[in-house]
């Protein structure tokens, strides 16, 4: 029932995304009048519907492949206009942003995805030959519409896993005290066992011993001799009634090994996957037998990281990675998600197998680890020492606070690259924006001493080949008219801090026709020839 909750919530809430995405595309199409693009295919309510149709798939897919919803968005993007944000899809990039953010676990791919799109703009300027400045448009709203919201999920992401991580340190802790508790009162049971097994189990062995050999003494009669049989039988019961005693008090769930002591993880795994568990194992690396301590305890990670997977993932992927070096062996058992319907429940669990795993692993003298996996999975992580001698380590200090510590400085860092990134790339592109200016403008100076040079009259190819290579864009507002018979004039400044330009070159027929020496004042001007 909670899980049929759940999934009406998810899709109430993908279809409420979904509506949220198409408006702004059927409210801006062009169906409503006539528009850039009317009578266009790309400007008529097909494509209206096939974006909203592609923005539901987006929406089907965003939860398992953000990072492909927000590459279809910015794809109907570019394709519905000349820019690559549009007004139609901006809220549909800006959503599917910081869904990226949001679900996304890794950073990196979205990374590549920005930077391939920022290259890819930097190449249709190159290949269409248009004005740089398009290109920097293009970055600060990719930056705006889709960086600035992207980071915001993160830090969203990063805030909710705090939150989490501070209930996951306090079950963790709860369960250690019921661990530290289990653990006094089994070793209470057992100094009590052993002080039964000192005093009594030693006392009752001498009694049976004794009269074992009052019933061989051939100085007493038979009768004599029976009551020593008997009571040498007593003692015998009354050692295996504490032998049964003692077995009570080491544990309420400890019982006689089912498994070989001396049992490989080969047939260990195949045991499991013959229950039904897909597990695979990859073993590398030969050498002696380890250690006892060490064998039991490579035997004992792999056999309760199984349990573990099969208790709270039933159903996924398993996979057992033994690594054996001359100096140490390494396990990890690593499982994927839970697939989604489950097919069974979790089953519930105490939590004290991990800590049992941790003390074994420090025993043997080696350390364990263990948490989130690739993805949503989970890992166990363990390395072993592979010689005989070995101390074991240091008991481990704890780890609440740290870890907690650890969190919070993740989410601190989310808030400040959500602060900082898009301010470091304002900066950068604000920086390279100044630097192409100063360089497009030292490309359109020319000197007088170049001005002075050329004639009226001079064909066309001579005096480019004087002048620089590129020209202002445009004919600026508020200079002199041009010549009517002029096919075509190019303005240049003189020096790099000048805004207006100064010379104007006219040519007619291919040849020079006029120079004019451009005058800041407007309507003003000097002709020459």
């Amino acid at each position: 029932m909670h899980r049929d909750r759940q999934a009406l919530r998810r899709r109430a809430l993908d279809l409420a995304l979904w509506v949220l995405v198409c408006a702004p595309v059927l409210l801006n199409g062009d169906g409503y009048g006539p528009g850039r693009w009317a009578g266009s295919w790309l400007g008529s309510w097909w494509a209206s519907a096939a974006g909203a149709a592609l923005l539901g798939a987006a929406v089907a897919v965003g939860r398992r492949r953000p990072l492909a919803a927000l590459v279809v968005a910015l794809g109907l993007s570019a394709v519905h206009g000349s820019q690559l944000i549009t007004p139609q899809y901006a809220v549909a990039l800006v959503a599917f942003g910081f869904l990226a953010g949001r679900r996304s676990a890794r950073a990196r791919p979205a990374l590549v995805l920005f930077a391939a799109v920022a290259l890819a703009g930097l190449a249709v300027v190159l290949v269409l030959e248009q004005e740089p400045w398009s290109w920097f448009t293009l970055v600060a709203a990719l930056l705006l519409a889709v960086v600035v919201p992207w980071l915001l999920g993160r830090f969203v992401r990063q805030y909710v896993e705090l939150g989490a991580a501070g209930w996951r340190l306090a079950d963790r802790m709860e369960r250690e005290q019921r661990a530290v508790a289990d653990r006094a009162r089994l070793r209470e049971r057992s100094r009590i066992a052993g002080d039964m097994h000192d005093s009594l189990g030693h006392e009752l062995s001498l009694i049976a011993l004794r009269a074992a050999a009052l019933e061989v003494d051939r100085g007493l009669d038979e009768r004599q001799r029976g009551a020593a049989r008997e009571l040498r039988q007593a003692a015998g019961d009354a050692t295996a009634r504490l032998r049964d005693i003692v077995g009570v008090l080491r544990g309420d769930d400890e019982g006689v090994p089912v498994t070989p002591r001396d049992e490989p993880v080969r047939a260990l795994v195949e045991r499991a996957r013959t229950s039904g568990l897909a597990v695979t194992l990859h073993e590398e690396g030969e050498g002696d037998p380890l250690p006892e301590m060490a064998a039991r305890a490579v035997h004992r990670i792999v056999q309760e990281s199984l349990t573990n997977a099969a208790k709270h993932a039933p159903g996924a992927a398993v996979a057992v990675r033994v690594v054996r070096t001359s100096d140490e062996v390494a396990v990890t058992v690593t499982n994927d998600p839970a697939p989604s319907p489950s097919p069974a429940p979790a089953a519930p669990s105490g939590g004290t197998g991990l800590v049992g795993l941790h003390e074994r692993a420090r025993l043997a003298g080696g350390w364990l680890t263990h948490g989130p996996g690739s993805g949503d999975g989970f890992a166990v992580r363990a390395r072993l020492p592979a010689t005989a001698g070995a101390s074991p380590a240091p008991p481990p200090a704890p780890t609440s606070a740290r870890e907690w510590d650890l969190a919070r400085r993740r989410v601190r860092r989310g808030l400040r690259q959500a602060i900082a990134v898009p301010v470091a790339a304002g900066v950068v592109l604000g920086v390279v924006m100044l630097g192409f200016d100063q360089y497009s403008r030292m490309r359109t100076v020319v000197h007088r001493a170049d001005y002075d040079a050329v004639r009226v009259g001079d064909r066309e190819e001579h005096v480019v080949a004087r002048l620089p290579a590129r020209a202002l864009p445009d004919r600026p507002a508020g200079l002199p008219p041009e010549p009517r018979d002029a096919d075509r004039c190019a303005y240049y400044r003189k020096d790099v801090l000048q805004d207006t330009p100064t010379f104007r070159f006219c040519f007619t027929d291919g040849r020079l026709s006029s120079k004019t020496v451009v005058r800041d004042v407007p309507n003003e001007e000097h002709r020459d020839g």
